[in-house]
């Protein structure tokens, strides 16, 4: 399903907000564990490439839309995504962040922000997975700062408090692929209290 643009990108400039936040509250932590594998500085690492991705993408225009959903492009993307690569990189993004990753996190979110402001989310832009619409795909990056600021917050003890317009877009996304791959049903009964989630469900 398509979202409105306008709330497209407030949820994305909450969850940036919200990722730069959490950022400056690492303090002296960066070595301590971050998620996985991941130290928290590989974490936010890779979690900065949520916006530089955006960026990135931008100055990649696509001659064709070959990805026209949000969830389309998870599913599209899962074989890279649980690809050994994806490790490797978020260690590199962390190591480039520098003396002052919170300072860099903030520059980057500054930069990338005000250019996703300017767009009207009709561009089309070259992914990974091909060419989308920047409104079908900025809710992925959005999903993805979300989530990653949780296991950021988590690794730091701090509340999980999740900017609204964000939860909301990242559970739509959640919701989309849970029926896309009919694992409605499990999802539902926990977000119920009704039963526990199966061992190692995930919509991802």
């Amino acid at each position: 399903m398509a979202f409105e643009w306008a709330a497209s990108r407030q949820a994305f400039g909450d969850a940036a907000t919200w990722f730069v936040e959490m950022t400056a509250r690492v303090d002296d932590r960066w070595d301590s564990p971050g998620l996985g594998e991941w130290s928290v500085r590989d974490l936010v690492g890779h979690t900065s490439r949520s916006l530089l991705t955006v960026e990135t993408y931008l100055y990649q225009p696509a001659e064709s839309v070959d990805i026209d959903s949000a969830a389309g492009y998870v599913a599209a993307t899962r074989e890279i995504a649980a690809g050994p690569g994806v490790a490797e990189r978020g260690r590199q993004a962390g190591a480039a962040l520098g003396d002052d990753p919170p300072g860099d996190i903030a520059r980057i979110a500054a930069r990338v922000l005000p250019l996703v402001g300017s767009c009207t989310g009709a561009e089309v832009v070259r992914t990974i997975a091909g060419g989308m619409r920047l409104s079908d795909y900025l809710p992925t990056r959005t999903f993805e700062l979300v989530v990653h600021t949780c296991d950021l917050a988590a690794a730091l003890g701090e509340p999980l408090d999740v900017p609204r317009t964000a939860a909301a877009q990242a559970l739509h996304l959640v919701a989309s692929l849970a029926a896309d791959d009919q694992r409605a049903g499990p999802l539902l009964l926990a977000a119920t209290g009704r039963a526990a989630l199966p061992e190692g469900f995930s919509v991802l």
